[in-house]
């Protein structure tokens, strides 16, 4: 894949690892029942994530068809769910950054992209694999993720940030923080919690577990375990 490619500013989004303390965010799944996150009042439904991670794991079958390759796909892409609730969340939060400031995207600039993307990776499945493997990708979502991307190039152009500088991406971040602030994130605690300063899910703290594992005096199968995804 062409370095252009590697360094895409979406890929950057998911680092988020610039501004200090967090102010954390959780909602009470009996508030928003079947939700896997409530983003400015719209719902990420449970039955919505699930699909797009199995959009993925279809593709990522339908490209090998060694088992144990197949096997191996699934091993690096284990927090496959949660990654993909934090790519859900963070795409709204970007979109809000985005309008705030006047920015948007056309069907023509996904398809320039997209084309010179393409060319650089040798053809249309070449690139669909690469993004697959690399950013969990499946090929239905690409126009989506190259929208994000150029959502990102655009907002960071007008405010005239500079991501290859820590001050440039200061800047950026920040306005993200305000629109992440703006939209009220909430997860379903079963996702973890969203760390508004850093615009990403973190995992939820459970003291209960071990208070409760404690109180069951070891660490067996009649022990309760925290929710999985």
């Amino acid at each position: 894949m062409h370095r252009r490619t590697s360094r895409r500013t979406a890929l950057v989004l998911s680092t988020a690892a610039l501004v200090a303390a967090p102010l954390l965010t959780a909602c009470g799944s009996e508030a928003h029942p079947g939700a896997a996150a409530v983003v400015g009042g719209d719902r990420i439904t449970v039955a919505q994530l699930e699909s797009r991670v199995n959009e993925v794991r279809d593709a990522q079958r339908a490209a090998v068809t060694d088992d144990t390759q197949y096997e191996q796909a699934i091993a690096k892409s284990g927090g496959l769910t949660r990654s993909t609730l934090h790519t859900m969340v963070l795409d709204k939060v970007l979109h809000r950054a985005a309008t705030d400031a006047g920015v948007g995207v056309t069907r023509r600039d996904i398809q320039r992209m997209r084309a010179g993307l393409e060319q650089q990776a040798g053809g249309r499945k070449a690139l669909e694999q690469g993004w697959l493997q690399q950013y969990g990708v499946a090929p239905a979502r690409l126009d989506d993720s190259l929208r994000t991307e150029i959502e990102a190039q655009k907002l960071a152009k007008k405010l005239d940030a500079d991501m290859q500088s820590p001050e440039g991406q200061a800047v950026f971040w920040k306005a993200l923080t305000a629109a992440s602030k703006k939209l009220d994130v909430d997860l379903n605690p079963r996702y973890g919690t969203w760390d508004v300063d850093k615009n990403k899910r973190v995992d939820a703290k459970t003291p209960w577990l071990r208070q409760v594992t404690e109180a069951g005096g070891a660490t067996g199968s009649g022990s309760p375990e925290a929710p999985q995804a």
